[in-house]
């Protein structure tokens, strides 16, 4: 098996560079947002190709990996399959996506637009998985999991690299989990030398009750987010690097996601849906409170959302 390591996410990066978008870094004071002054720096991983983190992970997996003529197949709630979607369409490969029925007609319209095949599996992510995993094994044609696969931490390790470069002397990072794919990718990458906050919602504390358990277990798939953020369990892959180097794991709120959502647009005109508002909820609510002097920045990671209407 591939291992998640600093030199495989270097060599990944290489080879996704030509399809993947560097997004950019806006500054702000979260008095902007109403809260005691303080410079943050976002992260705009929402601007990325797909309307999420989710396309590195997917042209890491088409283009390290032989696909078969059946092509590809991914289970998703619905960021990830418009990601392997995209990343299909660029890359002549067929593509099949099944997402739950709680998937936001954002995410379904943006997977059908890129031209793969949607199929609606069940109420939640892991019933969309199950159907997945069967079409699978009819056709012969290729996974691509969401977060618990060598190829995708690595692909997401390559944010992890990039926020490095746009900001090398950052002590913290606030990034959601849903499945952890993201976070395992980008703690990979760190292995510790930043402080890798997870933000979770609190209808779905998957890493949360992992990292409490010792090992992933199962947690409920609630809430604002639970599109992108709520799958039963984090990933086996991803666990150890979370164990080892993430510094901390913290909860919010619904409406907290829902006011950072609402902050982002009226402070900095910036689109991001639930999951991708989480991170900067944990900031804005006062669950996660910088010491003095600390360097902080927010991973802003999805925009699939039809919140804001023009």
């Amino acid at each position: 098996m591939t291992e998640v390591t600093r030199d495989a996410i270097r060599d990944a990066a290489a080879v996704i560079r030509p399809h993947v978008r560097h997004t950019p870094v806006l500054d702000v004071d979260l008095a902007d947002f109403g809260r005691p002054a303080r410079p943050v720096a976002l992260k705009l991983e929402c601007l990325q190709h797909s309307g999420s983190f989710k396309a590195r992970g997917a042209f890491t997996s088409l283009l390290t990996r032989d696909v078969p003529d059946a092509g590809v197949v991914a289970a998703s709630g619905g960021n990830h399959g418009a990601a392997v979607a995209y990343a299909a369409a660029r890359l002549g490969i067929p593509a099949t996506i099944f997402v739950p029925s709680v998937t936001s007609p954002a995410k379904a319209e943006r997977i059908r637009g890129y031209g793969a095949k949607l199929v609606v599996g069940g109420d939640r992510y892991a019933d969309a998985l199950a159907a997945s995993e069967a079409f699978v094994a009819g056709t012969g044609a290729m996974t691509v999991h969401a977060y618990d696969q060598p190829e995708t931490l690595i692909g997401q390790g390559t944010l992890g690299l990039e926020i490095a470069q746009d900001l090398p002397d950052l002590d913290t990072l606030l990034v959601a989990v849903g499945g952890g794919g993201l976070i395992g990718g980008i703690a990979a990458w760190y292995r510790g030398d930043v402080r890798v906050v997870a933000v979770e919602p609190e209808g779905a504390p998957t890493l949360h009750r992992a990292l409490a358990a010792g090992m992933p277990v199962d947690a409920p798939t609630e809430g604002i987010a639970a599109d992108s953020l709520a799958p039963k369990q984090v990933g086996q892959l991803m666990f150890p690097l979370a164990q080892q180097f993430v510094a901390e794991s913290v909860l919010v709120t619904d409406d907290a996601i829902a006011a950072a959502q609402l902050s982002l647009w009226e402070a900095a005109r910036v689109v991001a849906e639930p999951g991708g508002a989480t991170a900067l909820a944990a900031l804005l609510s006062g669950t996660y409170v910088p010491e003095p002097g600390e360097r902080v920045a927010v991973l802003v990671c999805g925009a699939n959302t039809t919140a804001v209407q023009l």
